[in-house]
C-alpha cells in the first residue's frame, strides 16, 4: 500500500475526551497530519465547544458535525486521502461507507470494557453495579454499535469515591495513549494494528435507561443508594443520568452528594436522621444511614440542613433531568 510521511487522520470527536486527544495528536512525536476536524460548533447550539475551541487554538479549521448525516461524507474522507479516522465521544452512528472510506479503517474509543459495557455511560452503570475496576476500550469500527475487533484496552481501579465524572475522567486519561499507539503503529506498519475479535456472547447493551427511572429508592441497601448517587454525579457539568430525585413532602429534591455512614439504623426507609458536619443530613436505608451532602432544590444546589430537619421523610421521587 502506498504510504504518505504522515499519516493522515480525519477527527470526529466531542467533549474533553475529543480535545485532549486533539491536542495529544498534534504534540505526539509521529504527529499525524489532521486533514479534519468535526465536531458540534456554537453555532449548531453547543455551549461549550471545547474541540472546536481547540481546534482553533491549534490553527486547524472545523466542520461542523451536521455534515456526518450527509451521503457526501464518504467522499470527503476519500478525497481527503484519510488513512484513520478516530471517533472520540461522538454519539452520531456513522453511515457504513464512511467506516470503510478510511484508508486503513475506523476506530472508536469506547468508556468501557468491551463487550460487557457497550452503549451509553458505561461509567456511570460500572458504578451502580458495584464494580472495582473498569476500562477503555479504542475498537476498529464496524457496521455495529461497538461490535468491532479491539485493536488496544487498558484496565483500572474503581474507587470508593468516583463519581461518574471522575471515572470517565480516568477513562481519557487511560484512552489517550491508546490513540497515540495506534498512530504510532499505524505509521510504522498498518499490519501491525490488533484486530481481536469481541465474544458477543458476553455483550451487554445500555442505552438512554436510567436506573429506577432517576428515583431513589430507600427501602434498599446504603450501598445500592450511594452508587446511584455517585454514578449520575457529574458536577458541576450536566449529568447523563440527570440528578436522582427524592420526594420532601410535596417537593421534588435532587440527591447529588451522600456517602456511606457505616451507622447502622432501625428507622423506617427515608427518614431524617441527626443533623451532620457541614450542613449534611442523615437519611435512613434499610440497613444503615446515608449521609446526604449536598441537594438541588430550586435551580441551586444547597445543604440538605436548608430544608430538612430530624423526623422528616424523604419518600421515592419523580425523575427531572
Amino acid at each position: 500500500m502506498t504510504r504518505h510521511h504522515r499519516l493522515r487522520v480525519a477527527l470526529v470527536a466531542e467533549e474533553a475526551a475529543g480535545a485532549q486527544v486533539l491536542t495529544a495528536l498534534h504534540a505526539a512525536p509521529e504527529a499525524p497530519e489532521i486533514t479534519a476536524v468535526v465536531t458540534t460548533t456554537e453555532s449548531e447550539g453547543r455551549r461549550r465547544p471545547q474541540v472546536a475551541a481547540t481546534a482553533a487554538k491549534l490553527g486547524l479549521g472545523v466542520r461542523p458535525a451536521s455534515e456526518l448525516g450527509t451521503s457526501s461524507f464518504a467522499e470527503l474522507i476519500g478525497d481527503l486521502d484519510v488513512d484513520l479516522l478516530l471517533n472520540i465521544h461522538s454519539l452520531v452512528v456513522l453511515d457504513p461507507d464512511v467506516v470503510r472510506a478510511p484508508r486503513i479503517g475506523s476506530f472508536n474509543l469506547h468508556p468501557g470494557p468491551l463487550p460487557k459495557f457497550a452503549g451509553l455511560n458505561a461509567p456511570s452503570w460500572a458504578i451502580y453495579e458495584g464494580q472495582t475496576a473498569h476500562g477503555v476500550t479504542l475498537h476498529w469500527m464496524d457496521a455495529g454499535i461497538d461490535t468491532g475487533a479491539i485493536a488496544y484496552d487498558a484496565s483500572f481501579a474503581i474507587e470508593d469515591s468516583d463519581t461518574g465524572l471522575s471515572l470517565t475522567a480516568k477513562c481519557v486519561r487511560h484512552g489517550v495513549p491508546l490513540v497515540l499507539r495506534l498512530v504510532a503503529d499505524a505509521t510504522r506498519d498498518p499490519h501491525s494494528v490488533p484486530a481481536a475479535a469481541q465474544d458477543l456472547k458476553g455483550r451487554r447493551y445500555f442505552g438512554r435507561q436510567v436506573p429506577n427511572a432517576g428515583t431513589v429508592i430507600w427501602s434498599v441497601r446504603a450501598d445500592e443508594v450511594v452508587r446511584l448517587i455517585r454514578a449520575a454525579d457529574y458536577s458541576p457539568f450536566d449529568s447523563p443520568w440527570g440528578i436522582p430525585r427524592a420526594r420532601l413532602g410535596d417537593q421534588s429534591v435532587g440527591i447529588a452528594k451522600a456517602s456511606l455512614t457505616g451507622e447502622p439504623t432501625h428507622e423506617p426507609p427515608g427518614t431524617v436522621g441527626q443533623a451532620l458536619p457541614s450542613g449534611a443530613i442523615a437519611v435512613a436505608a434499610v440497613d444503615e444511614w446515608v449521609a446526604v451532602r449536598r441537594m438541588w432544590h430550586n435551580g441551586r444546589y444547597i445543604v440538605p440542613c436548608e430544608i430538612c430537619a430530624p423526623g422528616d421523610r424523604l419518600s421515592n421521587g419523580a425523575f427531572e433531568g
